[in-house]
């Protein structure tokens, strides 16, 4: 009986415990990244600078990104990140490039590089969103990339 009471005690523990974990989007392995066959998207460190924002214990984390683009020549290239928040299903920019950046990335090879961006520590998706136009058509394409907890 001694020994049932025991392992009920532990399991309710262990299950409780569990469910009042605070989860946060952090990156375990870094670098990580997504593509397509146009885009290379990758999260990384950030690179030690002394000018640059520095992360906040508990409040956001600090990381950098680039976007590559692997596949053939487009025009107006724009990219921006987005966080999520707990209990919201609006999605929070932060930053955005709204001019076209088509003269850094339109080419194959070329990259667009964010060295610092902070990331809420207690945000669970990162997606960074790309739009472009394919030469000679008037249409925008996009392509997401959701990285997850």
């Amino acid at each position: 009986m001694n020994k049932l009471f025991t392992v009920l005690a532990f399991l309710c523990v262990l299950t409780i415990g569990q469910s009042f974990q605070a989860h946060a989007l952090m990156f375990d392995h870094l670098p990580k990244s997504q593509t397509s066959k146009q885009w290379l998207v990758q999260i990384d460190k950030t690179k030690d600078d002394k000018d640059s924002v520095k992360p906040q214990k508990g409040v956001f984390d600090t990381y950098s990104f680039n976007v590559r683009n692997i596949g053939h020549n487009v025009d107006f290239v724009k990219v921006q990140a987005f966080r999520d928040a707990p209990n919201s299903k609006t999605k929070f920019a932060l930053f955005s490039e709204n001019k076209p950046t088509s003269v850094m990335i339109e080419k194959k090879g070329q990259n667009f590089n964010f060295s610092v961006f902070p990331l809420w520590v207690k945000a669970k998706e990162l997606e960074i969103v790309v739009t472009w136009k394919e030469k000679g058509i008037d249409r925008e394409l996009k392509e997401t990339f959701l990285f997850k907890q």
